[in-house]
């Protein structure tokens, strides 16, 4: 940590933010010239809108920077706690899974990397170990809370294992924990279709969790947070209409694991469906339509996930990303009053 400043906490914060983004903004352009010199492109889907096509051999795989911005911000300004480790574990390995399935693409000229067996096995793995570390090494109860109505605890059927000092396993907790996190990996990868529409929200949202974990006394949390919304800032410099790189599974996948680990450790594993409401209304407009498909030869929405709904409807690329902005923001802001209020309430 940078310890002249360790008394100035919100300080450090803010210093995560603008670090992550002169690095990002620093590193990138070397990284284009490196992605373009290899031919290593973005390779459309054929049955996507006819508008992306020229989008085919875009570079690829932007998210490499911004993993290795937020790791040496978050190292750097944050200290290698246990917590830190977590948090930047789980983002770096759902970051290496992502950048295989890119990889892979490429290798194939194809828009379809790792089997989506194989991109779950990995998810489910990585969200699994990190569910254990945190019970047992974090201290993070195995509760769910849902502000204003209950808390439900969801380590009534829990098995220790004979491990050291002994391993914890909330098979109900595990099960959620893991359906969050994979679920919300998922969401912001089908978000990242539009240039700058994961980039835009997930600052959005990282902006929001970074406050959240300062207020819960969080400090490596919240730096973390402030490193990867820093990250998504300064890769909107290069993502924005029209998309000099994309950040591809290696950002979407690992910024989507990394919100889900913070609303774990931050305890706001519901509020965060509310947080990134848009993420999830991406991933359900995919579910509705695959299912209603399926039993009735017919589509709801004129494409799926929900952003190309809206350009099958004749708005542009930029109107849809900046009003799905605008809607993340309020989402967001209301996910936060929601913590705020409650979090309140109970020291009143």
């Amino acid at each position: 940590m940078l310890t002249v400043f360790a008394q100035y906490p919100t300080f450090l914060v803010f210093v995560a933010i603008v670090a992550a983004i002169v690095a990002t903004i620093a590193l990138m352009p070397a990284w284009i010239r490196f992605l373009k010199s290899s031919h290593i492109g973005q390779q459309v889907r054929a049955d996507g809108p006819e508008s992306h096509l020229v989008k085919q051999g875009t570079p690829t795989m932007g998210g490499v920077v911004m993993l290795v911005a937020v790791v040496v911000v978050a190292l750097i300004v944050g200290k290698p706690t246990p917590e830190m480790l977590a948090l930047l574990g789980a983002c770096v390995l759902t970051g290496a899974l992502g950048l295989v399935d890119d990889a892979s693409k490429v290798v194939k000229e194809r828009s379809l990397g790792l089997t989506p067996k194989a991109k779950l096995v990995g998810q489910f793995a990585i969200a699994t170990v990190f569910c254990l570390v945190a019970v047992n090494l974090l201290g993070i109860e195995p509760t769910v809370e849902i502000p204003f109505l209950c808390t439900i605890d969801m380590g009534v059927l829990t098995t220790v294992v004979p491990v050291g000092e002994g391993v914890s396993i909330p098979w109900v907790y595990l099960v959620f924990v893991n359906v969050l996190l994979v679920g919300l990996c998922n969401a912001v990868n089908l978000t990242d279709g539009l240039d700058g529409l994961a980039a835009g929200t997930v600052m959005i949202v990282m902006i929001v969790m970074a406050a959240i974990a300062y207020r819960s006394d969080m400090l490596e949390s919240a730096i973390f947070g402030a490193a990867l919304a820093g990250a998504c800032i300064g890769f909107l410099w290069f993502n924005s209409f029209p998309a000099d790189i994309f950040m591809g599974d290696t950002g979407s996948l690992a910024l989507g694991m990394s919100l889900g680990c913070l609303a774990v450790l931050t305890k706001s594993e519901f509020i965060v469906l509310v947080i990134g409401g848009l993420f999830v209304a991406e991933a359900l407009s995919v579910m509705i339509q695959v299912l209603y498909y399926k039993k009735t030869r017919k589509r709801i929405f004129l494409m799926a996930p929900l952003h190309h709904h809206f350009e099958k409807k004749g708005w542009s690329e930029t109107k849809v990303v900046v009003r799905f902005w605008i809607v993340s923001g309020v989402l967001a802001a209301c996910g936060f009053s929601l913590y705020f209020a409650e979090t309140l309430m109970a020291v009143a």
